[in-house]
């Protein structure tokens, strides 16, 4: 196997002194002709442009909810191959071979695939590209700040479904569903790091057994917390964490996290708390389904009263013109044995989730009551801590393979 280091060498030189003559005339012929010499996807009328374009094929529940696929898997990719038509060819075959084992949606199989900031940095336009190096954003965390070349998302109601594309795309699995395997992504990449997960009623019930779990969860939590996940009215619209213009257009970008939960203690607190920890102190459990929450923001007023405030409403607060600006398509999580959540956020810009997470911090809280602390009565910040940080960006479908700076 060719060393990484090795790798990035050779990928450098093609692009240094040589006039850019190698990678670059391939990433320039890709901006031209996204699939080069291959007829266009023959599915492209019924897919969505955008790679993230899920919502039109997922479930709903009655309250208008879109429900994520019940299972995820990403791969953490690293390129092992210089760029060329050839490789860009294997990559554009392996994602169609996706598309024609499964339908577009949560029953069948959902995809994208993400390029990220070691990609970028090779190539020396990590500055000119819509994501940058992840950063610490908490005083309270010690995250890895990872890189890596490339990210495939798989989500899918069907766990043997994201074991079956696995083992086409890295393995040697003769066939997909019925479909023939035109490329295999393992033949230009190797998998950095495997990450999974799960969301959804029972799903969290049945890995109590997990560090950070108790073993009295209930059946129907839908996350580790308890609670529902993913109200429409705190998530972003995909129009909005779309980028509308420029060499990028089309595409958006992801900010993962991985977050480590510690919630056998928040299992020993009474609802009503859990509920003012998550929320505010203007809910009563009562009042928490999956409806639509008001925002009062009413975060000084509470902690300076409660000595407390709720994760919710401070996150409220990084709005634009009243309305969210990530999209969150987070997921349950027990790699390593440890409970938490591998956070997948959407954004048209790295520094839309910054925001966020500044206002999720509340720091500039901290004056209003002596008993809020950096963590202590600070929302959720008592019982999680993130553990890495990655950024990629994900092109529009027709430019998915080597998008081009």
């Amino acid at each position: 196997m060719t060393s990484r280091r090795g790798l990035l060498l050779r990928l450098s030189a093609l692009t240094g002194a040589a006039g850019l003559s190698g990678c670059s005339s391939l990433l320039a012929r890709q901006a031209e002709s996204p699939t080069g010499d291959l007829a266009p996807n023959p599915r492209a009328d019924e897919l969505p442009i955008r790679q993230h374009a899920w919502n039109e094929h997922l479930r709903s529940d009655d309250t208008g909810n879109d429900l994520l696929p019940r299972h995820f898997r990403l791969f953490m990719l690293d390129l092992d191959t210089e760029p060329s038509d050839a490789a860009a060819e294997t990559v554009e075959l392996a994602m169609r071979t996706l598309e024609d084992a499964y339908e577009f949606n949560s029953g069948g199989l959902l995809h994208m695939l993400a390029w990220g900031t070691s990609y970028f940095d090779t190539y020396g336009s990590l500055g000119s590209s819509p994501i940058r190096s992840p950063q610490v954003l908490s005083r309270t965390d010690d995250p890895d700040l990872q890189s890596f070349d490339a990210m495939l998302v798989l989500a899918s109601d069907v766990p043997s479904t994201l074991t079956a594309a696995e083992s086409a795309m890295f393995d040697t699995r003769p066939t997909l569903a019925d479909a023939e395997i035109q490329g295999r992504l393992g033949d230009v990449f190797s998998i950095a790091d495997r990450r999974g997960g799960f969301i959804g009623a029972g799903l969290p019930s049945a890995h109590a057994d997990a560090e950070g779990v108790p073993a009295d969860i209930p059946e129907e939590s839908y996350m580790f917390s308890g609670f529902f996940a993913g109200r429409s009215g705190t998530q972003a619209s995909e129009d909005r964490v779309t980028i509308d213009d420029g060499p990028y257009a089309g595409g958006t970008t992801i900010h993962l996290s991985r977050i480590n939960e510690a919630f056998d203690n928040w299992w020993e607190l009474a609802q009503s708390d859990r509920v003012k920890r998550l929320f505010s102190a203007e809910f009563s459990p009562e009042d928490i389904d999956r409806g639509d929450l008001p925002f009062a923001d009413m975060v000084r007023e509470h902690a300076s009263s409660e000595g407390a405030v709720g994760h919710f409403e401070k996150v409220a607060r990084a709005r634009k013109d009243g309305e969210p600006i990530i999209l969150r398509r987070d997921f349950n999580t027990i790699d390593g044995g440890q409970a938490g959540i591998h956070f997948l956020s959407l954004q048209e810009r790295p520094r839309d989730f910054e925001e966020v997470r500044d206002a999720m911090n509340g720091w500039w809280l901290r004056e209003e009551h002596e008993e809020l602390r950096d963590r202590q009565n600070n929302g959720l910040l008592e019982f999680i801590e993130v553990a890495s940080r990655s950024n990629f960006y994900v092109p529009p479908r027709d430019k998915r393979a080597f998008p081009a700076p």
